[in-house]
């Protein structure tokens, strides 16, 4: 192992040294590599710039925005758009649970009226109806949204990490997302709602924050108020943390998501209005269940939402059972880290030779997929023997037996006898939230063979892994949760047979399990913690779960990473991880930077060479070289492709002279403002193939003065690049100039020349004059 490190090193570093360039111009990191990155499946990546620049246009805007009357204008518009995108995302929550559960219970009431006649015609009647469904969802993926496939995670992952996927939170994607999690969920496929509702929320928050789709002609020009991927960032957060709380019910667990798993910046303002947004999200779905409960909902009843109270179960533990649940942790790290394991392998066979042939094979995938589901959901319970039905208790509540698809446990499927239960059926021929209910109950020690939990859980693994890559919405949540708590209750029964002791309860140990996966395939702790006490609402179990995670964490890590880093990788998303590798410490600046020339502009261009320099390159940031009255190059600013290619456009800017000439001299004034050079969430924006210039034009100048950032971020050259990497990931920058050495330095700023002072006049903040100034 350490052997292998070592060579792993050395092979770095030969590739690092490389690529050191062989001149002494100064270098530029482009966080986009080559711009445009390509996925493994044919799309786009590209960067987002989270850093404000700070051109004319930047400046003009802030000098009229110095009020207070605008500050608080501004203040209550990000309040009131966290109340949107909880209301939003919450009643987009209900309709997806209230159409599942109407889907799956007319299935199930239809199935169980004709097995009662025949159960051949029963079995094909289920099949078609899962066939329908699944087809429906895989057909809008494939023709209407493709970026809808999947769970969404790791692309809204990447974004707010800074990288954005085309397409991901567009209004197509949106439909595609919520009606493709409607069919695929409704199927009765081995996959879950609630990373969907993930993605969901994102797309909702993002959507608002620009004024709705111009595509679809659904926008409002009132609701276009940030324009920058710096404001959108922090809408998509709040979107996510919304879905999180719709799906779970966990609004405190909604936060701890969005901070432990999907951001990689956050501040304590942020955190408010998300808090703020998952609370109206449980408040809207609190809300409709109590709607729902008099009956004006269809089969929607105690399923749909997930929440499984198991507060009547198990109130103590002893110390001798905390070895057997530190075994649970253990299995779900090994469990969870396997899972991982094989999906990657899977999707990447997977987008490698069959997703290549087109989309009928997509379609033909998921058909395929959802009949061998139906087919082995619904014949193992015919195999399996059934069971008499328990001495009925009165205070437990549970009845004996219940119909397939009914809320509650002992399901009567395939029994010759009417007090008899298949118990194989009771998880199998089921909701996946009812299974998940009846595996966490109380008081229902015996319900379930060893036998039955085992075949279960290696058919339902099995179906997992195959499921996961299919090109329908698919979350891993409510699966996770189905797979761990079936041989959590399996490690339960053997502790109340051996143990002998009335307070253990199988359903306690089953909800370990359920955390343990999640906390192995996920490698999620502290939100996953809380969502798991929300859910259950059992805060006895805190110590345990806390436990279990941290067991099942540290094992999955020994093998690989959280599923959600693995397909992100898969995916060809360029993640920058919280932690540089260890081989950036024996690295610099200079050695990070391509071997090739940086391409530059300068301050006055001709619109010919900024033409040709677009066509024959990919990068999005130039610097902007001006030579002084010595002859030396000066570097002035960076411009990005974006912001050229506006320019392009509108022509407005164009000019006979090749003279520099200064806006702030009365030459000209600036004829754009900051929003006109923000590109449109989720899609490509100006293509240079969307300019038209005639002869004329390409004759003309362009000065890049007004349109650059004039203080980008620079480095040493020899700076290390664990150095390099904190700043630039921290900061969320998408350039970074690497310059030699300074040989002079201008002044020092301390902490205290940042702390501002309150002058009498509101409208002047100056910063304390006390920075410690050099000698040249």
């Amino acid at each position: 192992m350490l052997a292998n490190h070592i060579q792993n090193g050395i092979e770095s570093a030969r590739v690092a040294w490389s690529r050191i360039p062989n001149s002494d111009e100064s270098q530029f990191v482009d966080h986009d590599g080559v711009g445009l990155l390509k996925k493994n499946d044919g799309s786009a990546v590209e960067s987002l710039d989270y850093e404000v620049i700070e051109n004319f246009a930047y400046r003009e805007e802030q000098a009229h925005r110095r009020r207070k009357l605008y500050v608080s204008y501004l203040l209550v518009v990000k309040w009131f758009f966290a109340l949107l995108i909880g209301i939003c995302t919450g009643l987009a929550a209900v309709f997806i649970n209230i159409s599942v559960e109407n889907f799956a219970g007319w299935k199930y009431s239809v199935t169980f009226n004709i097995i009662q006649k025949s159960y051949v015609a029963g079995f094909i009647v289920y099949i078609l109806i899962n066939l329908v469904l699944v087809y429906s969802s895989v057909y809008i993926i494939t023709q209407f949204s493709p970026a809808a496939a999947g769970s969404g995670i790791p692309e809204i992952k990447g974004y707010l990490n800074g990288v954005d996927t085309h397409g991901i939170l567009l209004f197509r994607t949106l439909i595609g997302k919520v009606f493709g999690s409607i069919g695929s969920v409704g199927g009765g496929l081995a996959l879950g709602k609630e990373g969907p509702l993930v993605h969901t929320g994102a797309c909702i928050a993002s959507l608002l924050g620009q004024g709705g789709s111009t595509k679809y002609h659904l926008n409002s020009r009132w609701f276009n108020v940030f324009k920058s991927d710096r404001d959108r960032r922090d809408l998509v957060t709040c979107g996510c943390a919304a879905g999180v709380a719709a799906a779970f019910r966990a609004p405190v667990g909604g936060v701890l998501f969005a901070l432990e798993e999907v951001t990689s910046w956050w501040r304590s303002q942020l955190m408010w209005r998300v808090f703020f947004t998952s609370a109206i999200v449980a408040v809207v779905v609190r809300t409709a269940m109590g709607w729902c409960k008099s009956g004006k909902c269809g089969h929607f009843g105690s399923g749909g939402f997930i929440i499984w109270d198991v507060s009547d179960g198990q109130e103590d533990y002893s110390f001798a059972e905390l070895l057997p649940m530190a075994i649970i942790g253990v299995i779900g790290g090994l469990l969870g880290a396997l899972f991982n394991q094989l999906t990657l392998y899977i999707t990447t066979w997977r987008r490698n030779h069959l997703h290549k042939k087109g989309n009928r094979v997509k379609i033909i995938e998921a058909c395929l997929v959802s009949l061998l589901t139906s087919v082995i959901s619904f014949g193992l319970p015919l195999l399996r023997k059934c069971s008499p039905c328990p001495e009925p208790d009165p205070t437990s509540g549970i009845e004996c037996p219940r119909p397939p698809g009914m809320y509650g446990n002992y399901v009567n499927f395939y029994c010759s006898k009417d007090n008899e239960y298949n118990d194989l059926a009771t998880i199998f021929f089921n909701t996946q939230d009812d299974a998940i209910r009846n595996l966490f109950s109380a008081k229902t020690i015996n319900e379930y063979s060893s036998q039955s939990l085992l075949t279960f859980l290696v058919m339902f693994y099995a179906l997992a892994v195959v499921t996961f890559g299919t090109a329908v919405p698919a979350g891993q949540f409510v699966p996770g949760i189905m797979i761990g708590s079936t041989y959590g209750r399996l490690v339960g029964m053997f502790v109340v047979k051996y143990y002998r002791k009335l307070n253990i309860e199988e359903g306690t140990y089953a909800l370990l399990g359920a955390a343990s996966f999640l906390g192995g395939s996920m490698r999620m702790t502290v939100s996953l913690c809380v969502i798991m006490v929300e859910i259950t609402n059992n805060l006895k179990l805190l110590p345990l779960i806390m436990l279990v995670l941290l067991i099942s964490k540290a094992v999955g890590d020994a093998f690989n990473d959280g599923i959600y880093e693995e397909q992100a990788r898969l995916r060809g998303i360029p993640l920058l991880e919280s932690k540089p590798k260890y081989e950036m410490r024996n690295m610099i600046a200079k050695e990070a930077c391509g071997s090739g020339r940086v391409v530059s502009f300068p301050r006055v261009v001709k619109v010919s060479d900024v033409f040709s320099i677009l066509q024959s390159n990919t990068h999005n940031g130039f610097p902007v070289i001006e030579h002084t009255r010595s002859g030396e190059p000066l570097v002035i600013g960076l411009v990005l492709r974006s912001h050229l290619l506006v320019i392009l456009q509108s022509k407005v800017d164009f000019q006979h002279s090749p003279l520099p000439s200064d806006p702030r001299a009365g030459g000209r004034s600036i004829r754009h403002d900051s929003g006109e050079f923000a590109k449109p969430v989720s899609s490509k924006g100006i293509c240079l193939d969307d300019i038209h210039l005639t002869s004329e034009d390409l004759e003309m100048y362009i000065d890049l003065a007004p349109f650059l950032n004039p203080s980008p971020y620079i480095v040493p050259e020899d700076m290390s690049l664990t150095k390099v990497y904190n700043l630039f990931r921290q900061l969320g920058l998408r350039h970074l100039f690497v310059v030699p050495r300074p040989s002079r330095v201008v002044g020092l700023i301390t902490r205290k020349d940042l702390l501002i002072e309150d002058a009498e006049n509101v409208n002047t903040l100056e910063l304390r004059a006390t920075s410690n100034t050099a000698s040249e």
